[in-house]
């Protein structure tokens, strides 16, 4: 873990809100020359605390208007290896994320999909035939906010 200082959370917050800026441009904003900023992102990106630039898409406008999150728990841990399970559903094209969790849950899926329609039809086809599945609850999405994260 690397020490920051305030001019390195300000540029983990200003690339966490738009990072697609230019170090150009995210120097200027910041009060800093494009190579000391440039130096700064890139020793950022080595030494770990930036771990890539991801693209941020509307999923309702891409045809994607349902999420649900499911609390998977498996049948029985000896029978079905965990990674035999991990390996599966991270093979399912419509499940985006997969975290093996402590609690009630062994795992926790989001799913997203076209409609109810279309869930339904993910859940029976392709989740309810994952190896070791044993109980699985739904919680459909019906808002979300973006609240800042700990830099912001």
């Amino acid at each position: 873990m690397i020490a920051l200082d305030d001019m390195d959370r300000a540029i983990l917050r200003a690339l966490e809100a738009d990072a697609t800026l230019s170090a150009g441009a995210l120097g200027r904003r910041l009060g800093l020359s494009q190579p000391a900023c440039w130096r700064r992102i890139r020793r950022l990106e080595e030494e770990g605390v930036i771990a890539g630039r991801r693209l941020v898409l509307d999923h309702a406008a891409a045809g994607f208007g349902v999420t649900v999150f499911l609390g998977v728990k498996l049948a029985t841990k000896g029978r079905v290896s965990l990674e035999d399970f991990e390996r599966a559903v991270t093979a399912i094209p419509e499940v985006q994320v997969v975290q093996h969790v402590l609690g009630l849950f062994d795992y926790r899926l989001k799913v997203r999909a076209r409609d109810i329609a279309d869930f339904e039809r993910v859940l029976r086809r392709r989740i309810m035939t994952l190896p070791g599945l044993g109980q699985v609850e739904a919680n459909v999405l019906l808002s979300e906010e973006r609240l800042p994260g700990p830099l912001g």
